[in-house]
């Protein structure tokens, strides 16, 4: 009998996480939560999009654990998840997904 390997890489985590991400609205919705919490309204004022298709996008984001939730009220506030970590200098921000880091540039200003 074969023992299974240890998966320290936590392989089928990563690539849910990645799976999770391979939406550009995704990306967006990652991008604009890197300064703080914001609402589904607060994101598809800033993002251009519907709200139907925010809350969507932030359900898959939430099962993959790349954002989490608190409600205030009536108000349900998103950001990055804790366990996520944003790093690197003001040109270029990096998301330290625990397996793997997706570099994020800073929008430019022209």
């Amino acid at each position: 009998m074969k023992h299974k390997p240890r998966d320290s890489f936590r392989a089928s985590f990563c690539a849910e996480r990645l799976k999770a991400l391979s939406d550009p609205h995704r990306l967006r919705i990652i991008d604009a939560l890197r300064p703080g919490e914001l609402t589904v309204s607060d994101l598809a004022e800033l993002l251009e999009t519907e709200l139907v298709t925010i809350s969507h996008h932030l359900k898959v984001m939430k099962y993959a654990q790349l954002v989490s939730v608190r409600r205030e009220g009536r108000f349900m506030y998103y950001n990055l998840h804790p366990d996520l970590r944003i790093s690197g200098p003001r040109a270029t921000r990096t998301v330290d997904l625990g397996c793997c880091r997706l570099e994020v540039p800073e929008k430019s200003r022209s």
